[in-house]
């Protein structure tokens, strides 16, 4: 049996759809609705509902960083004493020029991504953080990024039916 609430089909035909690029027109919802047959009401009653549940974090635009400033960019890992890792994961995810902040099961426990203007204010902000958690020099891995390869994720999303549980009426 299943933990988690289970999207149906046209569930995850929307969210494949909602990866895609989203027409730019005046109602979205109602193009994207024609294209899978169901009306705008329901799209946005679906996406209602897969938010509350938890599977939609967020619809919002990707922004290319370097078109609006931000230049410089650095992945950075830290070494973090276990029981200070919720405390300094709180100070890093404070700063709006972090994008993503995960904690691992490794030497270095917590890996965060950073973009900056510049490479001097990436280091400004770092310097900051580490000022701010009190964690060494010693325990930083910076890893500046040289060349994107790629920035971008679309789940190819199952048909997941068969499972049991849902994510409430549809």
């Amino acid at each position: 049996m299943s933990s988690y609430p289970v999207p149906d089909r046209t569930d995850i035909e929307l969210l494949n759809a909602l990866q895609g690029d989203i027409p730019l027109v005046v109602r979205p919802y109602l193009k994207i609705g024609e294209r899978l047959g169901i009306s705008e009401q329901e799209i946005l009653e679906r996406i209602t509902r897969l938010m509350d549940c938890g599977i939609i974090r967020g619809i919002s635009p990707v922004i290319e960083s370097s078109k609006v400033g931000f230049t410089a960019a650095t992945l950075i890992a830290l070494h973090v004493p276990p029981a200070r890792i919720r405390e300094v994961a709180a100070i890093i995810s404070g700063y709006p020029e972090v994008s993503h902040n995960f904690q691992r099961d490794h030497h270095y426990q917590i890996w965060f991504t950073l973009s900056g203007r510049d490479p001097a204010h990436v280091g400004q902000i770092v310097s900051e953080i580490m000022e701010r958690t009190g964690i060494g020099r010693d325990d930083l891995l910076d890893l500046p990024t040289v060349k994107r390869l790629k920035v971008d994720v679309r789940f190819s999303i199952p048909n997941l039916e068969s499972e049991e549980g849902s994510c409430g009426p549809v």
